[in-house]
Protein backbone atom coordinates (compact mmCIF):
# COMPACT_ATOMS: atom_id res chain seq x y z
CA UNK A 1 0.00 0.00 0.00
CA UNK A 2 1.49 3.31 -1.12
CA UNK A 3 0.40 6.53 0.60
CA UNK A 4 0.94 9.92 -1.03
CA UNK A 5 0.59 12.76 1.45
CA UNK A 6 -0.58 16.02 -0.10
CA UNK A 7 -0.82 19.58 1.19
CA UNK A 8 -4.53 20.09 0.65
CA UNK A 9 -7.56 19.12 -1.46
CA UNK A 10 -6.27 20.79 -4.63
CA UNK A 11 -2.91 19.07 -4.34
CA UNK A 12 -4.68 15.75 -3.68
CA UNK A 13 -6.87 16.24 -6.75
CA UNK A 14 -3.95 17.01 -9.03
CA UNK A 15 -1.88 14.04 -7.86
CA UNK A 16 -4.86 11.69 -8.25
CA UNK A 17 -5.52 13.05 -11.73
CA UNK A 18 -1.86 12.44 -12.59
CA UNK A 19 -2.25 8.75 -11.76
CA UNK A 20 -5.48 8.45 -13.78
CA UNK A 21 -4.01 10.31 -16.77
CA UNK A 22 -0.91 8.09 -16.72
CA UNK A 23 -3.21 5.07 -16.99
CA UNK A 24 -5.02 6.58 -19.99
CA UNK A 25 -1.79 7.57 -21.74
CA UNK A 26 -0.09 4.20 -21.26
CA UNK A 27 -3.21 2.22 -22.22
CA UNK A 28 -5.61 4.35 -24.32
CA UNK A 29 -8.31 1.65 -24.31
CA UNK A 30 -8.14 1.10 -20.56
CA UNK A 31 -11.13 0.34 -18.34
CA UNK A 32 -11.53 2.93 -15.58
CA UNK A 33 -13.63 2.20 -12.52
CA UNK A 34 -15.06 5.54 -11.44
CA UNK A 35 -16.49 6.94 -8.22
CA UNK A 36 -18.84 9.76 -7.32
CA UNK A 37 -19.18 12.03 -4.30
CA UNK A 38 -17.52 15.33 -3.50
CA UNK A 39 -13.95 14.05 -3.14
CA UNK A 40 -13.25 13.03 -6.79
CA UNK A 41 -14.71 16.23 -8.29
CA UNK A 42 -11.36 18.05 -8.22
CA UNK A 43 -9.60 15.18 -9.98
CA UNK A 44 -12.28 15.09 -12.68
CA UNK A 45 -11.95 18.85 -13.14
CA UNK A 46 -8.20 18.48 -13.62
CA UNK A 47 -8.68 15.68 -16.16
CA UNK A 48 -11.10 17.89 -18.11
CA UNK A 49 -8.55 20.73 -18.13
CA UNK A 50 -5.86 18.45 -19.50
CA UNK A 51 -8.27 17.14 -22.14
CA UNK A 52 -9.10 20.70 -23.21
CA UNK A 53 -5.38 21.41 -23.58
CA UNK A 54 -5.03 18.38 -25.85
CA UNK A 55 -3.03 16.36 -23.34
CA UNK A 56 -5.59 13.57 -22.88
CA UNK A 57 -7.71 11.51 -25.27
CA UNK A 58 -10.70 9.60 -23.91
CA UNK A 59 -11.91 8.27 -27.27
CA UNK A 60 -11.00 4.64 -26.52
CA UNK A 61 -11.49 4.67 -22.73
CA UNK A 62 -14.21 2.51 -21.20
CA UNK A 63 -15.68 3.20 -17.77
CA UNK A 64 -17.70 1.35 -15.15
CA UNK A 65 -19.03 3.17 -12.13
CA UNK A 66 -19.09 1.75 -8.64
CA UNK A 67 -22.69 2.36 -7.76
CA UNK A 68 -26.03 4.07 -8.26
CA UNK A 69 -29.00 4.90 -6.09
CA UNK A 70 -31.92 2.52 -6.55
CA UNK A 71 -35.09 4.29 -7.61
CA UNK A 72 -33.66 7.55 -8.96
CA UNK A 73 -34.23 8.28 -12.66
CA UNK A 74 -31.12 9.21 -14.58
CA UNK A 75 -32.52 12.71 -15.14
CA UNK A 76 -32.51 13.36 -11.38
CA UNK A 77 -29.64 15.72 -10.56
CA UNK A 78 -28.68 13.52 -7.58
CA UNK A 79 -28.33 10.34 -9.63
CA UNK A 80 -24.78 9.22 -10.21
CA UNK A 81 -25.51 8.99 -13.94
CA UNK A 82 -26.25 12.73 -13.88
CA UNK A 83 -23.16 13.39 -11.72
CA UNK A 84 -20.79 11.62 -14.09
CA UNK A 85 -22.14 13.43 -17.15
CA UNK A 86 -22.03 16.76 -15.35
CA UNK A 87 -18.48 16.37 -14.05
CA UNK A 88 -16.71 14.33 -16.74
CA UNK A 89 -18.49 12.52 -19.54
CA UNK A 90 -20.08 15.56 -21.24
CA UNK A 91 -16.81 17.49 -21.05
CA UNK A 92 -14.43 15.07 -22.77
CA UNK A 93 -14.44 13.00 -25.95
CA UNK A 94 -15.49 9.72 -24.37
CA UNK A 95 -17.90 7.55 -26.36
CA UNK A 96 -21.20 7.43 -24.41
CA UNK A 97 -21.54 3.76 -25.39
CA UNK A 98 -18.34 3.08 -23.45
CA UNK A 99 -19.65 4.52 -20.17
CA UNK A 100 -21.50 2.23 -17.79
CA UNK A 101 -23.35 2.62 -14.51
CA UNK A 102 -25.84 0.38 -12.72
CA UNK A 103 -29.37 1.33 -13.76
CA UNK A 104 -31.14 2.56 -10.63
CA UNK A 105 -34.51 2.50 -12.37
CA UNK A 106 -34.43 -1.29 -12.68
CA UNK A 107 -36.76 -2.74 -10.05
CA UNK A 108 -35.53 -6.32 -10.40
CA UNK A 109 -32.45 -6.02 -8.20
CA UNK A 110 -31.20 -9.56 -8.79
CA UNK A 111 -31.36 -9.24 -12.58
CA UNK A 112 -29.72 -5.79 -12.64
CA UNK A 113 -26.90 -6.83 -10.32
CA UNK A 114 -26.18 -9.99 -12.28
CA UNK A 115 -26.21 -8.05 -15.55
CA UNK A 116 -23.82 -5.40 -14.23
CA UNK A 117 -21.44 -7.97 -12.78
CA UNK A 118 -21.41 -9.75 -16.15
CA UNK A 119 -20.70 -6.44 -17.89
CA UNK A 120 -17.67 -5.71 -15.69
CA UNK A 121 -16.42 -9.24 -16.27
CA UNK A 122 -16.91 -8.93 -20.04
CA UNK A 123 -14.63 -5.88 -20.04
CA UNK A 124 -11.93 -7.84 -18.24
CA UNK A 125 -12.37 -5.95 -14.99
CA UNK A 126 -10.91 -2.52 -14.31
CA UNK A 127 -7.36 -1.43 -15.02
CA UNK A 128 -7.67 1.31 -12.43
CA UNK A 129 -10.44 1.62 -9.83
CA UNK A 130 -10.98 5.03 -8.23
CA UNK A 131 -12.45 4.99 -4.72
CA UNK A 132 -13.53 7.48 -2.11
CA UNK A 133 -13.85 6.58 1.56
CA UNK A 134 -17.05 6.87 3.58
CA UNK A 135 -17.08 8.01 7.19
CA UNK A 136 -18.04 4.48 8.27
CA UNK A 137 -15.41 2.90 6.02
CA UNK A 138 -17.68 2.10 3.11
CA UNK A 139 -16.27 1.86 -0.40
CA UNK A 140 -18.81 2.08 -3.15
CA UNK A 141 -21.95 1.47 -1.13
CA UNK A 142 -20.50 -1.55 0.65
CA UNK A 143 -21.57 -0.76 4.20
CA UNK A 144 -20.13 -2.26 7.42
CA UNK A 145 -21.44 -5.82 7.65
CA UNK A 146 -20.77 -9.29 9.04
CA UNK A 147 -18.95 -10.34 5.85
CA UNK A 148 -17.45 -8.87 2.69
CA UNK A 149 -19.98 -8.99 -0.19
CA UNK A 150 -18.34 -10.49 -3.25
CA UNK A 151 -20.29 -9.30 -6.28
CA UNK A 152 -22.56 -6.48 -7.42
CA UNK A 153 -25.60 -6.35 -5.14
CA UNK A 154 -28.42 -4.21 -3.79
CA UNK A 155 -27.65 -2.74 -0.37
CA UNK A 156 -29.73 -1.07 2.33
CA UNK A 157 -27.98 2.18 3.17
CA UNK A 158 -27.08 2.78 6.80
CA UNK A 159 -28.35 5.83 8.64
CA UNK A 160 -24.83 7.31 8.80
CA UNK A 161 -24.60 7.17 4.99
CA UNK A 162 -28.08 8.66 4.59
CA UNK A 163 -27.12 11.41 7.04
CA UNK A 164 -23.91 12.14 5.12
CA UNK A 165 -25.76 12.35 1.80
CA UNK A 166 -28.82 14.30 2.91
CA UNK A 167 -27.05 17.61 2.24
CA UNK A 168 -27.48 16.90 -1.46
CA UNK A 169 -31.26 16.51 -1.14
CA UNK A 170 -34.07 18.79 0.02
CA UNK A 171 -34.44 16.60 3.12
CA UNK A 172 -33.27 13.29 4.57
CA UNK A 173 -36.62 11.78 3.57
CA UNK A 174 -35.69 12.20 -0.10
CA UNK A 175 -32.42 10.26 0.16
CA UNK A 176 -32.88 6.80 -1.40
CA UNK A 177 -32.69 3.96 1.11
CA UNK A 178 -31.11 1.46 -1.28
CA UNK A 179 -28.39 1.40 -3.91
CA UNK A 180 -26.78 -0.93 -6.41
CA UNK A 181 -23.05 -1.32 -5.85
CA UNK A 182 -20.09 -3.34 -7.03
CA UNK A 183 -19.15 -5.89 -4.39
CA UNK A 184 -15.88 -5.97 -2.50
CA UNK A 185 -14.79 -8.95 -4.59
CA UNK A 186 -15.46 -7.03 -7.81
CA UNK A 187 -13.48 -4.03 -6.55
CA UNK A 188 -10.58 -6.18 -5.39
CA UNK A 189 -10.17 -7.66 -8.88
CA UNK A 190 -9.02 -4.26 -10.18
CA UNK A 191 -5.42 -4.28 -11.38
CA UNK A 192 -4.77 -1.00 -9.58
CA UNK A 193 -6.77 0.86 -6.93
CA UNK A 194 -6.59 4.60 -6.27
CA UNK A 195 -8.18 5.96 -3.08
CA UNK A 196 -8.74 9.70 -2.63
CA UNK A 197 -9.39 11.11 0.85
CA UNK A 198 -9.57 14.68 2.09
CA UNK A 199 -10.38 16.48 5.32
CA UNK A 200 -9.98 16.11 9.06
CA UNK A 201 -13.43 14.52 9.33
CA UNK A 202 -11.98 11.47 7.52
CA UNK A 203 -8.88 11.18 9.73
CA UNK A 204 -10.32 8.64 12.16
CA UNK A 205 -11.63 6.29 9.49
CA UNK A 206 -8.35 6.55 7.53
CA UNK A 207 -6.48 5.32 10.61
CA UNK A 208 -8.98 2.48 11.15
CA UNK A 209 -9.21 1.39 7.53
CA UNK A 210 -5.55 1.43 6.57
CA UNK A 211 -3.76 0.86 9.89
CA UNK A 212 -6.27 -1.26 11.81
CA UNK A 213 -7.41 -4.88 11.50
CA UNK A 214 -8.97 -6.16 8.28
CA UNK A 215 -12.65 -6.60 9.07
CA UNK A 216 -15.96 -6.33 7.18
CA UNK A 217 -17.02 -3.92 9.92
CA UNK A 218 -14.63 -1.50 8.18
CA UNK A 219 -15.10 -2.45 4.51
CA UNK A 220 -12.17 -0.38 3.19
CA UNK A 221 -9.77 -2.32 5.41
CA UNK A 222 -9.80 -5.12 2.81
CA UNK A 223 -7.71 -2.84 0.60
CA UNK A 224 -4.73 -3.63 2.82
CA UNK A 225 -4.68 -7.03 1.09
CA UNK A 226 -4.63 -5.69 -2.48
CA UNK A 227 -1.31 -5.88 -4.30
CA UNK A 228 -1.46 -2.40 -5.90
CA UNK A 229 -3.18 0.33 -3.89
CA UNK A 230 -2.28 4.01 -3.84
CA UNK A 231 -3.91 6.30 -1.28
CA UNK A 232 -3.75 10.00 -2.09
CA UNK A 233 -4.75 11.94 1.01
CA UNK A 234 -4.19 15.42 2.36
CA UNK A 235 -2.47 16.22 5.65
CA UNK A 236 -5.78 16.65 7.49
CA UNK A 237 -7.03 13.19 6.48
CA UNK A 238 -3.74 11.63 7.59
CA UNK A 239 -3.57 13.50 10.90
CA UNK A 240 -4.50 10.46 13.03
CA UNK A 241 -2.46 7.71 11.47
CA UNK A 242 -0.43 5.85 14.12
CA UNK A 243 2.92 6.27 12.41
CA UNK A 244 4.71 8.82 10.27
CA UNK A 245 3.98 8.90 6.56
Amino acid sequence: MKILKTRDYNDMSRKAANIISAQIITKPDCVLGLATGSTPIGAYKQLVEWYEKGDLDFSEVKTVNLDEYKGLPRTNDQSYYYFMHENLFDKVNINPENTHLPDGTKEDAKAECEAYEALVESLGGTDLQLLGLGHNGHIGFNEPAAEFPKTTHCVDLQESTIEANKRFFASADEVPRQAYTMGIGTIMQAKQILVVVSGEDKAEIVAKAFFGPVTPEVPASILQLHRNVTIVADEAALSKVPKKI
